[in-house]
């Protein structure tokens, strides 16, 4: 048997901001110690260490200088480091933002995992619903790749909504020119969108911790619409818990948060994690917070 400080050494982290809550370097580092490995994942925090994303392109210097595998990406950097990488995935460029940075051989590879990891969740947890017309709350990183997933997983129109309406008109323009004509649409109309919608997906920061309160007024919520979030700290955002009370349909952010992280994980490693043993680890985190009285 290897000795735990013979085993094989990786380094990873996380860049973002207000991300002293994330479960992602407890789910990379368990997963390392299943595969025999010495994986030390780290928290870059923003806003910990006082610093904006103009901080990223010496924060990546420094974590090729110290030897990082890779680093995940994000609020609010999903798209700020996409020019200072010197390669992308096929995925990673047609969505102009970037979650995971493979550091190999001197070079800066970006890939998005988000997708990937929205739409294994989205077939999990909400299968069978209705997908005819679906409005998405923000169109930042996270956007751009849970939009992609959503057409891909056969939403038949996506209305997209944010607060700066060139990023969404900009967004919808993108998709059209994908998935074809009428597929996608910026929102003009928040309340007459939401009333013709089957589904909602928010993909603003508002819901985290640090933001709290609801993406849309609650009172344009009603049964029969289904309610995804990506926000996963906390696990029940103000958003969901509204949307269970009058009995939508709900998907939570922890199945993204997982399926991302798998796939960042064979990226970082090489190896080939076990998504379900990954899914039983962020379930036990979740239920160890909830009991300590966390989100």
């Amino acid at each position: 048997m290897t000795r735990w400080d013979q085993a094989p050494a990786l380094l990873a982290g996380l860049i973002g901001q207000g991300i002293g809550g994330s479960r992602t370097p407890a789910m990379h580092e368990r997963e390392g110690a299943e595969h025999g490995l010495r994986l030390v994942y780290r928290r870059i925090d923003l806003d910990a260490l006082k610093l904006g994303p103009e901080a990223l392109p010496d924060l990546l210097c420094a974590a090729e200088w110290m030897g990082f595998a890779g680093l995940n990406i994000t609020y609010p950097c999903k798209q700020a480091v996409v020019p200072l990488l010197d390669e992308l995935s096929p995925g990673a460029r047609a969505l102009g933002a970037v979650n995971t940075v493979v550091l190999k051989d001197g070079r800066r590879i970006g890939h998005n995992t988000d997708l990937t990891g929205f739409a294994e969740a989205f077939r999990r947890g909400l299968p069978g619903v209705a997908r005819d017309r679906v409005v998405q709350l923000g169109a930042g990183g996270a956007g751009s790749a849970v939009a992609q997933a959503l057409l891909s997983e056969g939403v038949g129109r996506l209305t997209i909504a944010d607060t700066d309406q060139a990023r969404s008109q900009a967004l919808a323009a993108d998709l059209r020119g994908r998935f074809g004509a009428g597929r996608a649409e910026a929102c003009a109309d928040l309340p007459a969108a939401v009333a013709a919608a089957d589904g909602i997906v928010n993909c603003t920061p508002v819901g985290m911790a640090k933001l709290p309160g609801t993406p849309l007024p609650v009172a344009l919520l009603r049964p029969a619409l289904w309610v995804a979030e990506i926000v996963y700290f906390p696990l029940e955002t103000d958003l969901l818990r509204a949307a269970r009370a009058i009995g939508c349909r709900t998907l939570d952010g922890g199945g993204m948060a997982v399926f991302q992280a798998v796939d960042a994980f064979r990226l970082f490693t090489g190896r080939e994690p076990d998504a379900e043993r990954m899914l039983r680890h962020f379930a036990d985190m979740s239920a160890a917070a909830v009991a300590q009285g966390a989100t």
